[in-house]
């Protein structure tokens, strides 16, 4: 049971990425539209002539960005709605989608109805007596109550689990044509529609208790911010840390604030919304503190880590592992993916990760004392804090501070991580006994090592075959796997049985070893393969 629900966690934070995957791209327009039509920003630089505001065909440009990114966060929950139901849905993901969104529309306007049959709302739009502000909201043109992300995760949720159910069913045959996928938008309708009147009386009390947690984490204060950190870092190796960090950043768990006139709530969400906002002085490092202090470790923090076991590698392994540690350092640097990094010496050196852990939890902490407000997108990488942070000003986001920070992490990282490797003789990259451990794989290791294939069909196999027969071949052959997931960086497979796992050959798969642990029920093998 208790590993049932750690995957269907997992599924879900899965099924989280695949919106959170256009929050980059959505940064990116709204994050420079906003930066170069910034009035502060162009009489700063003197760009009146090249993007004032005088019909200027560079600054309609870049207003045209401005709003195009904005629209996406405006429009979230049903971003979300449609690509948790994509996320969650086993076959035939397209007619979950459809159903994900015909039920969102379906839900608001249910509960929209029974604001105005119940007389909160009038029907000129205004509230009724005794609703407060910041209940009721505008969604895709309808006013209903306002559930943020939390709608949309509802949503697509429930007609998942309804499309997992019914999409293959058969209906007598006076029906049959609505049988299989044309039955779950049908159903999904009926079901939201019940869950829409529902909601009506359930979310206010709802909405009281996410305000009170919310007010809970915002009223410890730093502490508050040390543990949400310590938290969302420890949960990177089981990839439950976008389930944790998600209503942070997204709902009213991370905080809310009045901007332009509006409610918004999440910190990721107050960020983006007081970067459209032109009168904005200084981004509230409250609402960043959920993601501020990212930079400082993966910039500067691990980077340093990665020096660390370079220069602890043994001498005739120093070339291989220092390929393999600086591409990891650049990419946590550029974009701040840290699992190349992390999962280098997580599985190897537990006490390492223990160490990091610590470390970038302290990291978020401090960002938040330090006033610094620097948003992001994914990751607190540079791409990220050179378009939240450096375009927007040292004024508004007090960015300058990162790097004195970010030095003493530095070197906080290496001199611990040194220290701890020789001292403990960990065997991070570049340290193994094995030389097999750390060399890249190639077509001869898998000819030596994969049997019983013949050699004409095996030439025919592209590097990409070749690997995942090995994989399939590692984890005891196609019969044995009974599940297959993954995240950005992780490979997730659960196995039938076990003791048919061949270890050896599913090391070959990694350019830096082979990461496994298994969780709960030994038939559940996680893999980490970090493979070009």
């Amino acid at each position: 049971m208790k590993d049932k629900i750690f995957g269907v966690l997992q599924r879900i934070g899965r099924s989280f990425m695949l919106p959170i995957a256009i929050l980059p791209v959505a940064g990116l327009l709204l994050g420079v539209g906003s930066s170069f039509t910034n009035a502060t920003m162009i009489e700063t630089y003197h760009l009146q002539a090249i993007l004032g505001e005088g019909g200027t065909i560079l600054n309609s440009l870049l207003t045209i960005m401005s709003k195009a990114g904005s629209i996406i966060f405006d429009n979230l929950p049903i971003i979300f709605a449609v690509g948790v139901a994509i996320g969650m849905a086993k076959k035939e993901k397209e007619v979950a989608a459809l159903a994900a969104m015909i039920s969102f529309f379906v839900m608001n306007a249910t509960m929209n109805a029974m604001l105005l049959i119940r007389g909160d709302l009038l029907a000129d739009g205004t509230l009724g007596a005794g609703v407060l502000e910041g209940t009721v909201t505008s969604v895709c043109g309808i006013q209903t109550l306002q559930m943020g992300v939390f709608g949309g995760i509802i949503v697509g949720l429930g007609v998942a689990a309804l499309h997992n159910k019914f999409y293959k069913i058969q209906l007598p045959n006076a029906l049959s044509f609505f049988s299989g996928s044309r039955f779950v938008p049908i159903i999904s309708t009926l079901t939201y529609v019940a869950v829409g009147i529902v909601l009506y009386f359930v979310w206010p009390t709802v909405q009281n208790g996410i305000y009170a947690l919310g007010g809970l984490v915002t009223g410890t204060g730093y502490i508050g911010t040390l543990i949400f950190g310590i938290i969302k870092r420890a949960l990177i190796p089981f990839g439950l840390h976008h389930v944790f960090y998600l209503p942070f950043w997204q709902t009213a768990v991370g905080g809310t604030m009045e901007v332009a006139g509006q409610l918004v709530q999440g910190g990721q969400n107050i960020f983006f919304a007081q970067l459209a906002d032109p009168s904005t002085v200084h981004f509230s490092a409250d609402a960043t503190r959920y993601f501020s202090g990212e930079f400082i470790f993966m910039i500067f923090g691990l980077p340093g880590a990665a020096l660390a076991m370079y220069q602890c590698a043994k001498p005739e392994k120093k070339k291989q592992a220092g390929g393999l540690l600086l591409s990891a350092a650049l990419a946590c640097m550029m974009t701040g993916i840290t699992e190349p990094l992390e999962f280098s010496f997580l599985f190897v050196a537990p006490i390492l990760f223990a160490v990091q852990v610590i470390l970038a939890g302290s990291a978020y902490m401090i960002a938040h004392m330090l006033n610094i407000a620097v948003g992001l997108t994914f990751s607190g990488g540079f791409i990220d804090l050179f378009l939240f942070g450096i375009l927007q000003g040292n004024a508004k986001t007090s960015w300058i501070r990162i790097i004195p920070v970010g030095i003493i992490y530095f070197f906080l990282y290496y001199i611990i991580f040194r220290t701890l490797i020789l001292k403990l003789n960990l065997k991070t990259p570049g340290r193994e006994d094995d030389d097999a451990e750390t060399k890249l794989y190639t077509k001869a290791d898998y000819k030596a090592k994969v049997d019983g294939n013949d050699a004409d069909s095996e030439n025919e196999m592209t590097p990409e075959d070749q690997k995942s027969a090995l994989i399939t071949r590692g984890l005891g052959g196609k019969k044995n796997i009974s599940d297959v997931d993954c995240c950005a960086t992780r490979l997730r497979c659960t196995v039938v049985k076990p003791e048919l796992v061949n270890e050896d050959v599913l090391r070959m798969t990694s350019p830096i070893r082979n990461r496994k642990k298994r969780t709960g029920n030994p038939g559940n093998l996680r893999t980490g393969c970090f493979c070009d």
